[in-house]
Formats: structure tokens, C-alpha cells, sequence
């Protein structure tokens, strides 16, 4: 007779309070840094271009960094703000409430990245973003970092590659690795 995973791994509050635990001591964290060095090592974390974007994702029985959902009738929801590398390597992860907007999560998101950038003369990194980041005060703070920013409205980036085969959209990837993290989400919640 197979055993099931409930007697292999004990019980569902076991289970959760371990993660809790975890979680407090910082072992996710640890183990995305360890990933991130061995995906340096491997592929090389490619600073020059980078993405930056947020996502709203529900959050019905959560207690922290929630707000009401304006896209989902007030119900309990929070946002995930998220900056990868050019292949959409996740760099930084910053939870916030759902009404949040995007611009507000900006500094903590760029100065949330858990790699040491190369040190050295690095070359210059560009960021791209939409829209919701034009405004004066994310731009500073964008430049403050040390970023190039690159905005365009949803669309643009298609437009080109109509006129220019040699052109690469590079936005795209923020929306792949929110896209893997809602197909995933127990990862996207830690």
C-alpha cells in the first residue's frame, strides 16, 4: 500500500508551521540568492537590460501587505512588484497591497535586488518599463540608480518589431515571470 504525502510529511499544520519558521529564517531567501549565484555562474545575470513590473494577484485569506482589489470588487488582493534580468530571471520580489500603485513599490523593487551587481566599470543598465512609470518622480528615482529607462506604452514594442525584424522587445520578460509565478503561486507568495 503507497503512503500518502500527509503521513510522510506530517500533518498540514506541521507542514505550515515549518514554513512559517523557515520563512522567518530567512531559508527562501537564502536558497533564491544561492539560485541566482548558480545561474551567474552558469548563464551570467545579464545586467544591461533589465525589466520591471508590477501584478496584482488575489488574496483572499491573507493578513499582510493586502488591500482591497479595485479590478475585483474590494475583495482582498496584493501586488507583486518585480524586476528581472533580460531572460527573466526574477532579481527582485516586493509585496505590496493591491490598490498600490506600481510607481510607490519602484525604489524598494530596485533596491531589493539579492545578487551584488559585478563591481567594476559596469556597463550601463537600462530598464524598461510601461507607462505607469512616466512620471518625474519614478524617473529620479530610476536615474538615481543608475538605470537608462526605457517606457513604452502597451504595443510599442510590437509596432517596432512589425517595421524592424532586428529588433528585440525586451519588456516581455517582466510579464513571462509573472506569468510563471500565477501558474506557480505558492513561489510567488513567499
Amino acid at each position: 500500500m503507497e503512503s500518502s504525502p500527509k503521513s510522510d510529511y506530517g500533518s498540514a499544520s506541521s507542514i505550515h508551521q515549518y514554513f512559517l519558521e523557515w520563512q522567518a529564517a530567512g531559508v527562501f531567501e537564502q536558497l533564491w540568492h544561492a539560485s541566482l549565484l548558480e545561474y551567474d555562474e552558469l548563464e551570467g545575470v545579464t545586467w544591461e537590460w533589465q525589466s520591471l513590473d508590477g501584478a496584482m494577484v488575489k488574496a483572499p485569506l491573507a493578513l499582510e501587505s493586502v488591500g482591497s482589489n479595485p479590478t475585483d470588487r474590494g475583495k482582498n488582493g496584493s501586488k507583486r512588484s518585480l524586476l528581472v534580468d533580460e531572460r527573466g530571471a526574477p532579481l527582485s520580489i516586493v509585496p505590496g497591497g493591491a490598490s498600490t500603485h506600481d510607481v510607490k513599490l519602484l525604489a524598494a523593487t530596485l533596491d531589493g535586488i539579492v545578487v551584488a551587481r559585478p563591481s567594476g566599470s559596469p556597463p550601463p543598465q537600462n530598464l524598461c518599463l510601461d507607462t505607469g512609470y512616466v512620471d518625474g518622480p519614478a524617473k529620479r528615482e530610476i536615474e538615481e540608480r543608475g538605470y537608462i529607462p526605457h517606457v513604452r506604452p502597451r504595443g510599442e514594442e510590437i509596432a517596432e518589431m512589425d517595421k524592424n525584424p532586428d529588433f528585440k522587445a525586451r519588456r516581455w520578460v517582466v510579464e513571462v515571470c509573472h506569468s510563471w509565478f500565477n501558474r506557480f503561486r505558492k513561489l510567488g507568495a513567499l
